[in-house]
């Protein structure tokens, strides 16, 4: 099961809650979080997700899943960060990390993409007088959740066939497989949407 992107089914207040509201939120959290250079400050953010987590009910599984996907990726790019820049920047840069991804990750497990998708159509329909095309955009999102969603379940895949192969160390067995397997699921989207018209006006 790949533990980021994949809707969990509930009846939370954040399930309940409208699609388009929740990615208001969510852009409002990304713009805070820029915004804000204080390690408290961005702190208190990274701790409104993780309690947001429980009102939403998701189990205790997922996190755990989201944890290990999330905590190390956060851990290495403050490693580099301290490294490069000093410990006050690495703090802020990890902390305003966490919090987006822990919050966007949160977002995926309570919204469906057909409701985002809805909802994007929606709020961009006045747009249309000056060109834009709604449905587009909307097809746009979708795509890039899903593409999300399929490109770390590869990546989760590919790891537990290098582990079964004794081969954890080695960077050559996870580059070329998730680069082959990627392109392969890149090619197989492109000649479902060209069957389906996509792109032909």
């Amino acid at each position: 099961m790949n533990p980021l992107g994949l809707y969990e089914p509930g009846s939370s207040p954040l399930h309940r809650l409208a699609a388009g509201w929740k990615f208001a939120g969510l852009l409002a959290l990304a713009a805070l979080t820029v915004v804000l250079g204080s390690p408290l400050a961005l702190g208190c953010c990274v701790l409104a997700v993780v309690l947001a987590y429980p009102v939403a009910r998701i189990p205790a599984r997922r996190c755990r899943q989201i944890a290990r996907v999330l905590v190390p990726l956060v851990v290495v790019v403050f490693l580099l960060q301290w490294w490069m820049l000093g410990l006050g920047t690495a703090e802020v840069v990890g902390l305003r990390l966490l919090a987006a991804l822990g919050a966007a990750n949160l977002f995926t497990l309570t919204t469906r993409v057909d409701d985002l998708v809805g909802a994007v159509e929606r709020g961009l329909r006045p747009a249309r007088r000056f060109g834009v095309r709604p449905e587009r955009v909307g097809l746009l999102v979708g795509l890039t959740l899903q593409a999300v969603a399929a490109l770390s379940t590869i990546a989760v895949q590919v790891r537990e066939a290098q582990r079964a192969r004794g081969a954890d160390r080695s960077a050559t067995a996870f580059a070329v497989p998730f680069l082959v397997r990627t392109l392969r699921h890149s090619d197989e989207l492109a000649e479902a949407l060209a069957a389906r018209g996509v792109g032909d006006d």
